[in-house]
C-alpha cells in the first residue's frame, strides 16, 4: 500500500513538474503559415515584419529568389519560402506580400510567407525532434516541432536555409553584395553581364531614392543626364557607397543637374548664350511663360535680354511660382548695383534704398502665384522658360505639361529648359548648346 501511495505521489510530482515546465517560457517564436500549415522561427532571428509588392528582378538567380528590395537604403535579397519548399503559392489580390525580415549572422534577408500570425512563447524543453510526417518540407531544414494550446508549429532552421549563401561566397572567393545571394557562380564569359545587371539594379534603387528624397522623377526628359551621372558616381565610389541613403546623398548626386545661375541673376556668359539663340519674331509682340520663377532673378534677367534683343517689341512675361512668399517679394526687390550683371544696368533706376528695375521692365513682368498643373488662360506663347522644373513632377504630370506646351507655343516658338532636360517628340527640334537646352516648336 505504501508503495502504491509513493508511486501516485511520484506521478503527481512528475505531472506538476511537466505543467510548470510547460508554463515557463524561455524561447519565443514568430509563427506564420505556408500552404495551410503553421511554422515558426526563432524570434531572435527576426529583424522586423514588413509588406511589399515591388521587387527588382535579378536575372540568373535561383528560382526561389523573387529579387532584391530597398529596405531604407539597404539592398536585401528576397526569398520566397513557398517556392523554396516547392509549396503552392498564395498570391495576394493587392500584390502586397507578407515578409519576415531575418538577420542571419551579419546578413539581412527578406522571406515571403502566406500569413504572419503572432509571437508564441514556449519552453525549449517542449520542442520535439523533427520528423518527416510534420511537414511537406525537407527535414534537414526543420529544427523541431512544438505544440502550444492545441496548435502544432514546425520550427524552421533558418540559419541552415541561408547557409547556401555562405557557400557561394566561398566558392567565389570574395565577399558578395546582396544581389549575389543564391546566384550560381558566374562563368568567365558571364562576368561582364553580371556586372551590368548589378549596375542596372543599383541604378533602379537610385531612381527610387531620388524620387522619395527629392521628388526628382527620372524619365526621357532627363535620363541621358542620369546615365552619364551614374557612370561618374560609380567611378568615384565603392559598391557599398553607391546607394543614396539620405537627403545629403541625393543632393550630392543631383549636384551636376542644375542649370547655371540657379536662384540668381544670369551671368554674362549664360545671358549671351540665351540671347544668341532667340528666334526671329513673326510679330512685334513677345509672349513668354516663365513658370517656376522663384524669387524673380531669372525673370528679370530674361526681361533685360529680351529688351536688348527686341528693343521695339511689346514684351510680356507671365512669371508664375507656387511659392507664395517668393512670388510676393519679387516685384519690389531692391539691389546694390554691383550685385546686378552689367547687361541689366541700362534697365536700372536709383531710389532712396538702392537700385531697382525701371518701369518698362516692371511692366513687362506679371508675377503671379500659380500652380502649373492648374489651368491658366494664357495667350499663344512665343517662348516658355522652365529651367530644372519639369524633372520634379511625376511622369504623368511631365507629359501633361509638355502636351500643354504643344498647344500653347506658336510655330517656331521656343522652350528653354534646364541644361540637362530634353523634350522628345516630332513637334520639337533641339537648338541646344553647351550650357543652354532649348527647343524650337514645329507645328
Amino acid at each position: 500500500m505504501d508503495a502504491i501511495v509513493k508511486d501516485l505521489a511520484q506521478v503527481n510530482a512528475d505531472l506538476q513538474e511537466q505543467k510548470e515546465r510547460a508554463e515557463s517560457v524561455d524561447f519565443k517564436i514568430i509563427t506564420f503559415s505556408l500552404a495551410g500549415k503553421d511554422y515558426g522561427v526563432d524570434i531572435m532571428n527576426v529583424k522586423e515584419i514588413a509588406k511589399a509588392d515591388k521587387f527588382t528582378f535579378v536575372p540568373n538567380a535561383a528560382s526561389f529568389v523573387r529579387g532584391v528590395y530597398n529596405l531604407r537604403g539597404d539592398i536585401i535579397p528576397i526569398i520566397d519560402l513557398r517556392t523554396f519548399f516547392h509549396l503552392p503559392l498564395d498570391k495576394k489580390a493587392d500584390g502586397q506580400e507578407n515578409m519576415l525580415i531575418l538577420r542571419i549572422n551579419d546578413q539581412v534577408y527578406g522571406t515571403i510567407v502566406d500569413k504572419i500570425d503572432k509571437v508564441v512563447g514556449i519552453n525549449h524543453e517542449s520542442i520535439q525532434p523533427p520528423h518527416p510526417i510534420f511537414g511537406d518540407i525537407n527535414i534537414k531544414y526543420i529544427s523541431g516541432v512544438v505544440e502550444k494550446q492545441g496548435e502544432l508549429y514546425i520550427i524552421l532552421d533558418v540559419v541552415r536555409i541561408f547557409a547556401i549563401s555562405e557557400e557561394i561566397k566561398k566558392d567565389r572567393g570574395r565577399v558578395s553584395d546582396a544581389t549575389d545571394y543564391f546566384v550560381p557562380p558566374a562563368k568567365a564569359a558571364e562576368v561582364q553581364e553580371q556586372q551590368t545587371i548589378a549596375a542596372d539594379t543599383t541604378l533602379e534603387f537610385i531612381k527610387e531614392a531620388l524620387s522619395a528624397l527629392k521628388h526628382f522623377v527620372v524619365s526621357p526628359l532627363n535620363d541621358v543626364w542620369l546615365n552619364r551621372r551614374f557612370a561618374d558616381w560609380r567611378a568615384d565610389r565603392t559598391d557599398s557607397d553607391l546607394q543614396l541613403r539620405d537627403v545629403s546623398d541625393a543632393d550630392d548626386f543631383l549636384r551636376t543637374f542644375t542649370s547655371p545661375c540657379t536662384n540668381a541673376f544670369w551671368d554674362e556668359e549664360y545671358a549671351s548664350a540665351v540671347k544668341n539663340m532667340l528666334p526671329k519674331l513673326a510679330s512685334n509682340s513677345v509672349q513668354v511663360w516663365n513658370f517656376g520663377c522663384g524669387k524673380g532673378y531669372e525673370s528679370y534677367s530674361f526681361a533685360c535680354i529680351l529688351k536688348s534683343r527686341y528693343p521695339d517689341a511689346h514684351i510680356k512675361i507671365w512669371a508664375n511660382d507656387s511659392d507664395i512668399m517668393a512670388i510676393s517679394q519679387a516685384p519690389n526687390m531692391v539691389f546694390d548695383l554691383d550685385d546686378v550683371p552689367k547687361y541689366c544696368h541700362p534697365f536700372m533706376v536709383q531710389g532712396k534704398n538702392g537700385y531697382s528695375f525701371n518701369q518698362a521692365i516692371k511692366d513687362a513682368i506679371v508675377f503671379e502665384y500659380h500652380d502649373v498643373l492648374n489651368e491658366n488662360p494664357l495667350p499663344d506663347l512665343d517662348i516658355v522658360l522652365a529651367r530644372d522644373i519639369l524633372s520634379f513632377f511625376s511622369k504623368e504630370d511631365q507629359n501633361r505639361i509638355i502636351d500643354s506646351l504643344d498647344e500653347k507655343v506658336k510655330d517656331q516658338g521656343m522652350a528653354i529648359l534646364g541644361k540637362n532636360e530634353e523634350i522628345f517628340g516630332s513637334g520639337w527640334t533641339s537648338v541646344s548648346n553647351d550650357i543652354v537646352s532649348a527647343f524650337v516648336h514645329n507645328t
